[in-house]
């Protein structure tokens, strides 16, 4: 992890507007995806106050039963507490027990076609130390806590296209590619470390970006960097949706479909460290588990049969590439 440069701390109002206003442009993307008469996102505005663990304030916006989308959750939330949790200190021992303050749009689309993949991204700010759970303490000349960014986007198929995962890659290697040719291979090689389910020794999907406790590049840029990345989304994803969302698909698609949410279920619930933070400090379970999918299952040692699209998966996808 590199120093944080020095520099005027963020105003915290102007990156929640960012990550409010990211919030809407996607939701609203989708529903047009959906069509006239498809699903439309529910708007959960909730807060916490005085006596919990937690204060602050989000919305969680949450879409089911689509004619694209069977489930997608898209949350934002603004909290402030007492004490930054275990899961957020790992690389910052000096911070444990500090005062901070968190904010972030995290998503996570479940498709209704098998042939549509999956997708998760998230940008967030953290803030830690000093002043850093006071209402805009961040932004406050005098009272600067360290700030850092963290987010990311990863891509999980149920069957594997090479020109998709070629895309994906392609549109997050751009976004970064501003702010220095090293950041794509060094996020994408982290992302390939982080979402992978260690108990089964394989990855989650074809990967993408991950970053975490980044200010290296002074908060002002490192801001910047986050809001490329949270720009490009859309960009990353849509394209594939419409490529596959036509696609015809039977009982066995879904049952394969069904049998790989349970390793994203796994994943989300053993090795995340997003949905780690919101249980270890009091959030609200309820947005925390949005990504989870409508369905899911499980079957003891199944078994692929070879020179199948289901073995094509696990073979040439859930391995750590150069998809460039």
């Amino acid at each position: 992890m590199a120093e944080q440069s020095t520099g005027q701390a963020l105003p915290v109002a102007q990156v929640r507007e960012y990550l409010t206003g990211l919030q809407a442009r996607i939701t609203q993307a989708l529903e047009q995806v959906e069509g006239e008469g498809g699903a439309r996102f529910l708007s959960d505005a909730w807060s916490k106050g005085p006596g919990e663990r937690l204060q602050g304030d989000g919305i969680t916006r949450i879409m089911e039963g689509g004619r694209v989308f069977e489930r997608a959750g898209c949350g934002f939330s603004h909290v402030r507490g007492p004490q930054l949790p275990p899961s957020a200190t790992q690389h910052r021992p000096e911070l444990a027990g500090a005062p901070f303050e968190a904010m972030g749009v995290s998503l996570v689309f479940h498709p209704r076609n098998p042939f549509v993949p999956t997708v998760h991204m998230n940008v967030r700010m953290i803030a830690a130390g000093s002043g850093a759970a006071g209402s805009g303490a961040a932004g406050q000349p005098g009272n600067e806590p360290t700030c850092w960014f963290g987010g990311g986007m990863d891509l999980t198929p149920v069957y594997g296209f090479e020109e998709d995962a070629q895309h994906f890659h392609r549109v997050c290697r751009d976004a970064l590619a501003p702010f220095g040719d090293t950041l794509y291979p060094r996020f994408k090689t982290w992302c390939d470390e982080y979402f992978r389910l260690k108990h089964r020794n394989e990855q989650r999907g074809i990967g993408g970006i991950f970053f975490d406790d980044f200010s290296e590049l002074g908060q002002a840029r490192s801001f910047d960097m986050l809001r490329s990345v949270g720009d490009a989304f859309l960009e990353s994803y849509l394209p594939i949706v419409e490529r596959r969302q036509a696609m015809d698909y039977g009982q066995q698609q879904v049952d394969f479909q069904r049998y790989r949410r349970g390793r994203y279920v796994e994943f989300n619930l053993v090795w995340d460290r997003g949905t780690h933070f919101g249980l270890q400090s009091g959030g609200r379970t309820e947005s925390i588990l949005l990504s989870m999918p409508p369905h899911a299952s499980w079957s003891y040692q199944r078994e692929d049969a070879p020179g199948t699209p289901e073995r094509a998966l696990l073979e040439q996808f859930l391995v750590p590439r150069d998809w460039l």
